[in-house]
């Protein structure tokens, strides 16, 4: 197993006063409810890209706001969403627009291959996608699977946040996930979603795994929390496994 331990501080991309740097990703689901949320992440974020019919969303925020904001770096997709007078003042507003018909690939993979590609030479600590869960399952699985693809694509952390949740891959190997930011909820998890994971072992949790075999259809920890003034959790596994912890409204 990898002796190397990776550290991660999830919700530093949710702090103002954090000195992280990140490219943002918005994907086409619900994300309204959650706008303090967009606002920070929009304000931090070293560069933005947009899919498809995530602009519709963001045109009408600006409408309404009578701003012009939220227009991104990028806009991508196949463009079977995104209304044309949306790409067209996205476009007259500064926007590079990138079409990506590929019918092979999900709108948010070749949106992260384009970001992989424009912040491959920057320093960079993570990789945001916002709008990650809510709406439909299927998109919503999708997302999840886009995060077993991107190991290949790009060389850092991908976390998908949406409906107060933040989620992301633990590859085999030793990790640390900080959870005194102060911007947790209450409640985590793990979740075997490419298949079984043998001898994980956790602390930091209410509920700590040791050594146990972990798969859909046998063991997984949902609904779990952490230990009283735990300020972080530790996991080693040996399978890539999920990892998912409640945002605080």
């Amino acid at each position: 197993m990898d002796q190397i331990r990776h550290v991660y501080r999830p919700l530093d991309c949710l702090k103002l006063t954090s000195a992280v740097r990140f490219p943002l990703i918005l994907l086409n689901q619900p994300f309204s409810h959650q706008q303090k949320h967009l606002d920070v992440l929009w304000e931090q974020s070293s560069l933005q890209a947009v899919t498809d019919g995530a602009n519709n969303s963001l045109y009408e925020l600006m409408k309404a706001e009578n701003t012009t904001r939220f227009v991104p770096d990028l806009v991508t997709g196949d463009f079977d969403s995104i209304r044309e007078e949306v790409k067209s003042f996205m476009e007259e507003k500064g926007s590079k627009i990138i079409h990506t018909p590929d019918q092979d690939k999900t709108d948010f993979r070749k949106c992260l291959e384009i970001v992989a590609d424009q912040v491959k030479n920057e320093k960079v600590d993570f990789v945001v996608a916002f709008g990650a869960f809510g709406g439909r399952l299927d998109h919503v699985l999708s997302n999840i699977n886009t995060l077993f693809e991107a190991p290949s694509i790009i060389k850092y952390p991908l976390y998908l946040i949406g409906d107060y949740n933040i989620s992301f891959l633990l590859m085999p190997g030793h990790h640390t996930i900080d959870i005194s930011s102060g911007l947790e909820g209450s409640t985590c998890g793990l979740f075997p979603l490419g298949g079984k994971c043998e001898g994980i072992t956790t602390t930091g949790l209410k509920w700590n795994l040791n050594q146990d075999q972990m798969e859909f259809g046998g063991l997984i920890s949902s609904c779990n929390t952490y230990e009283k003034d735990a300020t972080e959790v530790t996991v080693e596994n040996n399978s890539p496994i999920l990892w998912t912890m409640d945002i605080a409204k």
